[in-house]
């Protein structure tokens, strides 16, 4: 088996390279090696990209420096792959709002020559979208209580109106991209989804304000750095841990069944900012120095995904709750607590 992982040195692209190694496919890591989110954390970026090839080098991994952008260095990467895994992707709502340019190249341009990619040696695809295609409407059926917002009903699926309420570049990137993988599937047949994913976290995610939450608050509550929260703290999301993502990703290439999905925690793993703090305090026995700041344009207050389409089509479902989960990131950082020193 030959796994092309686009983004295949970013933190999720990193564990699906150490999954299909695992199992003994040939995986090639194609990256470009961008430092956008990495460059914003206050730690050296350098130093956490080296970190993260080193270990891909180490189990096996072939690198290919390219980019999505560029469809020669697609091609010439995925010709004779069995699966392509497209984690590559700009992620940030505040990198989307202060460089829209580079947010549409990477993840509507980019998606668009994976996916013709994917069509000229017809190869089975899953991408990576985001719950954030659905904007932040949901945000007015909300109500506040001790900890966290709460909704009725909890769950929200594939079914929910999109790209409502206030909508920024990151929105528009990542609703398009998800919407041209239903096009390749009705157009030309592709096997192809799009997943819309929730908070995902874990080992080597080198998180910051910008993007992976979850690994900010850890990192910095370890560092005894102030952990600035934006808005209540009540937002909610059902944070996935980064094997749980992985397998889904398998999960779709054995299923074979085309489509959007939802693929979160559901219920039972959500978790709030605050609920999420008090997790870590537990876990690392710091206190967290907290500071409150307005909330960003565009934030969804809260999102806990429906499930049900991924656990039937697909037999996915998440197994890791967040205080095992939260805990294996934890231990991981304080393996490597050097990294995040500047």
């Amino acid at each position: 088996m030959r796994i092309l992982v686009t983004g295949g040195c970013g933190f999720i692209g990193s564990h699906v390279c150490e999954y299909y190694i695992n199992k003994g496919a040939q995986v090639i890591a194609f990256d470009n090696m961008t430092k956008h989110e990495l460059s914003r954390t206050g730690y050296s970026a350098d130093a956490a990209r080296d970190y993260t090839i080193n270990f891909l080098k180490k189990s096996g991994v072939d690198f290919f420096e390219g980019d999505i952008c560029n469809s020669d260095e697609l091609n010439k990467a995925a010709r004779d792959c069995d699966y392509i895994v497209h984690t590559a992707a700009q992620p940030a709502m505040t990198i989307s709002i202060e460089a829209p340019n580079l947010d549409f190249n990477t993840n509507l341009v980019g998606t668009f020559n994976v996916l013709e990619t994917a069509r000229k040696f017809d190869i089975p695809i899953v991408s990576c979208a985001t719950i954030h295609v659905y904007g932040n409407k949901i945000n007015e059926t909300l109500k506040e209580a001790d900890t966290r917002y709460i909704r009725n009903p909890p769950t929200i699926n594939e079914d929910h109106p999109t790209a409502e309420g206030i909508i920024t570049p990151l929105h528009a990137s990542k609703s398009c991209g998800d919407l041209y993988i239903k096009a390749y599937v009705d157009t030309y047949g592709l096997e192809a989804a799009s997943y819309r994913l929730t908070g995902l976290y874990g080992p080597r995610q080198f998180g910051g304000e910008d993007h992976g939450w979850v690994a900010n608050f850890t990192i910095r509550n370890l560092l005894e750095k102030p952990i600035t929260i934006y808005g209540t703290g009540k937002q909610v999301r059902d944070i996935l841990f980064a094997s749980d993502v992985v397998e889904a990703f398998h999960a779709f290439y054995k299923a074979r069944k085309p489509g959007i999905y939802n693929i979160g925690g559901g219920i039972d793993h959500s978790i709030s900012l605050i609920e999420c703090i008090q997790t870590i305090e537990k876990i690392t026995g710091k206190k967290s120095n907290i500071q409150y700041s307005e909330g960003r344009l565009g934030d969804l207050l809260y999102f806990v995904c429906d499930t049900t389409k991924a656990e039937e089509n697909l037999g996915w479902k998440p197994k890791t709750p967040p205080e095992k989960g939260i805990s294996l990131l934890a231990a991981w950082v304080k393996d490597n607590i050097t990294l995040f020193r500047g």
